[in-house]
């Protein structure tokens, strides 16, 4: 019962942060209401793209609930994501950072710190 609880809390937090997003004006966005709503922060209106999946049953008594899932699909199907794309600056760091470490790996001098110690050891002392 309370995991029921806990579930519905959840999905009406999530359900809050999508209408305030799909509302057409520049409202607070309540993110920060739920842990679900704060972890899909980034996903929901973030620099991401976001996938929803609805279950729906053909059976005649579970329409309401089926009905229910669409419409919520519908709204979230509104919502419009801030995209960031001057990232390239970033972007570029991180592949000569990754370009550098890939290097170290192949030639075998990559360190690895010996906690306490103070002391750095090569793969293989």
């Amino acid at each position: 019962m309370k995991e029921a609880q806990s579930i519905n809390k959840s999905l009406s937090a999530l359900g809050d942060v999508i209408c305030a997003l799909t509302g057409g004006k520049k409202s607070h966005v309540p993110y920060r209401n739920n842990p679900l709503t704060m972890l899909m922060s980034d996903s929901i209106g973030g620099n991401a793209k976001t996938l929803m999946l609805v279950c729906s049953s053909p059976a005649d008594y579970n329409r309401s609930e089926s009905i229910n899932s669409l419409d919520f699909a519908k709204r979230c199907k509104d919502v419009r994501n801030n995209v960031d794309r001057d990232n390239s600056a970033k972007v570029k760091a991180l592949r000569v950072e990754l370009a550098k470490m890939k290097k170290q790996a192949l030639e075998g001098g990559t360190k690895r710190i010996v906690r306490g110690s103070g002391l750095t050891k090569r793969p293989g002392m």
